[in-house]
């Protein structure tokens, strides 16, 4: 059975790589794109040989499963609609948000029972994989502390539209981290505090966020997920984490497999060309299995709620100045 994906908007810059993977896996096609903006979704197939579809409807009716990449604000709405057409759902981060969000997609989900999926790909990254089996063989010892980064170049578009994003950097880039903290850790952070600027680009929107989150086991961790390379940098951004633990410390730096590269052509530059593991390729292939073969999802939609509760307790803290539990 070939497994037909609707994607669900072109909104997110990470849509591009939902067409290529979906598009060139043996056990799946692409029905095609709908797109509340049809301009951006008309382009968007145009330039790929897709299909576009002027209603959402249409779409659903012509697909198996989707793809959801729309601006954050409108994940809700698209999720609802998804679901209440019985497809299995794939979703950009963060989930939603809105904390009043959260009962909303969750009965959607589940009173319609369709599978779905958080697009976290850093779960599927060998080396993460690897850092948390050495973690959990007790390498290291008790774990005291870990200092993590998810810094990235600014997006632009509507990701600095906080009415459509949900905020800025820390909405954007906490969320993964936040998962992989869990996963390595086995339990969701008892208390946040967090400090957020403008010290980049100087506008309305958060282009700086620092997070420091405790554990009931008594852990602390620091993740800085500032939009604070500059659109010059080399590559989009970073995922590290430094692991301190009483017999060791681990590092992991999750897009270290990379050449520089210098290029002297038209335009003078500088880039990184990785040649890393595919982690977008390996998150669609673990959603397709969960479809196909009825495997379980990798990645829940708890999962991301969790994430994105993280992130929402963290603005929280940033105005109350002070921490703040994360339930």
């Amino acid at each position: 059975m070939s497994l037909r994906i609707g994607l669900v908007s072109a909104a997110h810059v990470h849509t591009p790589s939902y067409a290529h993977q979906f598009a060139n896996h043996e056990r799946t096609t692409v029905s095609g794109v709908w797109d509340d903006d049809a301009a951006r979704g008309k382009k968007f197939a145009a330039d790929r040989g897709l299909r576009f579809f002027a209603k959402l409807d249409d779409l659903l009716a012509e697909s198996d499963a989707v793809a959801i990449s729309s601006e954050n604000n409108k994940h809700a709405t698209h999720i609802q609609a998804c679901a209440n057409a019985k497809k299995p759902i794939i979703c950009e981060k963060p989930v939603v948000a809105k904390r009043e969000e959260f009962d909303v997609v969750r009965r959607a989900v589940s009173d319609n029972g369709v599978k779905f999926m958080t697009a976290f790909p850093c779960r599927f990254s060998p080396a993460y994989q690897a850092l948390r089996a050495r973690v959990q063989s007790g390498e290291v010892g008790t774990i005291r502390a870990i200092n993590a980064t998810n810094r990235g170049t600014c997006p632009g578009r509507w990701f600095t539209d906080p009415s459509l994003s949900g905020g800025g950097a820390m909405i954007d880039h906490v969320v993964h981290v936040a998962d992989l903290l869990r996963d390595l850790l086995g339990q969701e952070p008892s208390s946040v505090y967090a400090q957020i600027g403008n010290n980049m680009y100087g506008q309305v929107w958060d282009d700086t966020a620092m997070v420091s989150l405790e554990y009931p086991s008594g852990v602390f961790a620091t993740l800085d997920s500032s939009w604070s390379r500059p659109p010059s940098f080399k590559t989009w951004g970073d995922v590290t984490m430094k692991i301190v633990g009483d017999d060791g410390v681990l590092n992991l730096d999750m897009f270290g497999q990379g050449i520089d590269l210098y290029r002297n052509d038209a335009k003078v530059s500088h880039g990184l060309a990785g040649y890393g593991s595919d982690l977008d390729g390996a998150m669609v292939e673990a959603f397709i299995r969960s479809v196909l073969d009825d495997e379980p999802i990798a990645v829940t939609l708890e999962d991301g709620l969790v994430a994105v509760s993280v992130s929402l307790r963290a603005y929280e803290a940033t105005k109350r100045k002070e921490t703040v539990g994360v339930s």
